[in-house]
């Protein structure tokens, strides 16, 4: 079962997005996954089939960018 997982991020701009992607994409379960840069909030959608909600977050500041769930 696919399920929406929505977190407020640091993720600023499209180079964070690229410094990011590398580690968001080695987590097992993601079917795919955004971050509206033009949110205040940098908010980042995950579309998850089995990632865990820590899987995504210990991915997200492996790479030093602040993150939590809403």
């Amino acid at each position: 079962m696919t399920q929406e997982l929505k977190f407020k991020t640091s993720i600023n701009c499209n180079n964070c997005v690229a410094k990011v992607k590398p580690s968001i994409e080695k987590v097992q379960g993601i079917e795919n996954w955004k971050v509206d840069t033009d949110n205040p909030d940098k908010i980042l959608t995950v579309k998850s089939s089995g990632a865990t909600v820590q899987q995504i977050i210990d991915a997200v500041e492996m790479v030093g960018f602040d993150i939590e769930q809403v």
